[in-house]
């Protein structure tokens, strides 16, 4: 069994929420004490960071694409180009989001999705339902043409499909059944309330009845008005729910960014990518959903001017977050790995560097640039380096 040491590492700490110096024992594909790496025989190695930040590799459960390719291309090529890429970035872990498309779209993805196990990859954990149970007049950039009111037998289909790991549902809770919808289907799946022009009084139902986040909080949804707080105030108040937050520099404002910590505090706020398929990918017109999306200076767009999706690994989300926004690196690490892993239940083998967990790790310099990655105890090569965003970069968008 090969034995690693990484040593003279500040070693990310979950419960407090910051990093001391210290040693990392990886054995096989786990994360081990030092009295059981002692004990355990094998090959030994040691990898000497010099100062360097050891985190937990990134989950991203909300991204559609990169490299050219997409969640609903609804092919395992697809899904392994997106997981080579992610994992090269530092993203140990993915849950690709679908977009609004008709059923028997939805199906081809399900499909592809069930069994799939990527090669030198970042682990597959499951699907995001975004669409198509969401608000005509929160599309976004999703196919109006396609959405449907909530409905039980279409999502028994597709978990059907694709073995039941459809693990979130966007849902607009003002749609007619939403709430029904989200009382039977809450226990099996999580429900995040999305792509909805709900009230403060929709949003708060939906959350009493088990809904327990939102999708890309601030965006496709109403503003926090000291009148109409609508989602994000009802939001705000569960102390069960937690909200997405895309920080790449061009979705949300950099002080809106630090509110949103401010009002759900770091144990509750996901930093996702939204990453589409122009992702590692330069200028130019790609497709999105079946939508033509174009990309001009690090921002994809519709015709119409209406952000379509990112076009930053979760990891350069983090370096935005750190290096532009004002967000502490301990917060973003929480906020890009084990707040992800709790959403989809799988903290404690993601999302952590406590004994138990996978050997799935990442190492940033002070620069915040990526040194070196470890998936489930080996090595990552080719790894890719994805930019922060200045904060400059904002711009007012319709989505």
């Amino acid at each position: 069994m090969r034995k690693r040491k990484i040593v003279n590492g500040l070693i990310f700490q979950e419960e407090a929420c910051g990093f001391r110096q210290g040693v990392l024992c990886l054995c096989g594909d786990r994360i081990v004490t030092e009295s059981s790496y002692r004990k355990a025989p094998g090959e030994e190695l040691a990898t000497d960071v010099s100062g360097g930040y050891v985190i937990p590799g990134l989950v991203d459960l909300h991204l559609h694409g990169c490299m050219g390719s997409d969640c609903c291309d609804g092919t395992a090529n697809a899904f392994q180009a997106m997981a080579e890429y992610e994992l090269r970035c530092g993203v140990a872990a993915i849950a690709p989001a679908t977009m609004t498309l008709p059923e028997r779209a939805l199906l081809r993805i399900c499909r592809a999705a069930r069994g799939f196990t990527p090669v030198n990859g970042a682990d597959f954990l499951g699907l995001y339902l975004e669409g198509p149970f969401i608000s005509p007049a929160k599309k976004g950039a999703q196919n109006e043409t396609f959405i449907r009111l909530p409905d039980t037998g279409l999502l028994d289909r597709l978990q059907e499909a694709c073995g039941g790991i459809i693990r979130i549902a966007a849902v607009a809770p003002e749609s007619e059944g939403a709430i029904p919808f989200i009382r039977e289907n809450s226990k099996r799946l999580r429900i995040s309330l999305g792509h909805t022009a709900a009230d403060y009084d929709t949003a708060k139902k939906a959350l009493e009845n088990g809904a327990s986040q939102l999708t890309h909080l601030f965006n496709a949804m109403p503003p926090l008005s000291h009148r109409a707080p609508g989602p994000i105030g009802a939001a705000a108040e569960d102390a069960s729910c937690m909200a997405e937050l895309i920080c790449d520099g061009a979705h949300i404002h950099p002080s809106a960014v630090r509110a949103a910590f401010a009002l759900f505090g770091s144990r509750r706020i996901i930093l996702i990518s939204d990453s589409m398929r122009a992702t590692g990918l330069g200028d130019g017109v790609y497709d999105l959903g079946g939508q033509n999306v174009a990309v001009s200076g690090g921002v994809a767009s519709l015709k119409d001017g209406t952000l379509a999706g990112s076009v930053t690994s979760l990891m350069g989300c983090l370096r935005t977050a750190v290096s532009t926004m004002g967000v502490p690196l301990a917060d973003a690490v929480r906020c890009a790995s084990s707040n992800p892993a709790r959403a989809l239940g799988v903290f404690g083998e993601y999302g952590t560097l406590a004994p138990g967990a996978y050997a799935s790790i990442a190492i940033l310099g002070n620069d915040l640039g990526l040194k070196a990655a470890f998936h489930r105890g080996e090595p990552v090569k080719g790894l890719i380096q994805s930019s922060a965003r200045p904060a400059a970069s904002f711009r007012r968008a319709l989505f």
